[in-house]
């Protein structure tokens, strides 16, 4: 198992559509805010594990765990950059996906 360095999110594809989703209480999420964060490698390991699960039921696809940090807010923000452009979306065009909506941090 690898060193646990900083808390972290599980990231996934939503197989249906495409979208990348995190792993939150009651299920996949589009919203990272809503993801559960693992702040030890045994939480991280669950969340990997459901992940997997979630594979094999051909729900999700690309699962992995992402490092973040916690905002004031309490909000995870990746620390990586691949993360935190999946977090605002298409970097193509603006006026597409999410980062089109209202409050969007695009």
């Amino acid at each position: 198992m690898a060193v646990f360095k900083h808390p972290q999110i599980l990231i996934a594809s939503n197989l249906a559509d495409g979208e990348v989703v995190f792993l939150g209480q009651s299920g996949w999420e589009r919203d990272h805010c809503r993801a559960r964060v693992a702040q030890n490698a045994e939480e991280a390991a669950a969340l990997e594990a459901a992940g997997k699960r979630d594979v094999s039921a051909n729900r999700v696809v690309d699962v992995y765990l992402a490092d973040v940090e916690i905002g004031r807010d309490g909000a995870p923000t990746p620390l990586h950059y691949r993360e935190r452009m999946r977090v605002k979306g298409p970097s193509v065009r603006l006026d597409l996906g999410k980062q089109q909506l209202p409050g969007s941090a695009a």
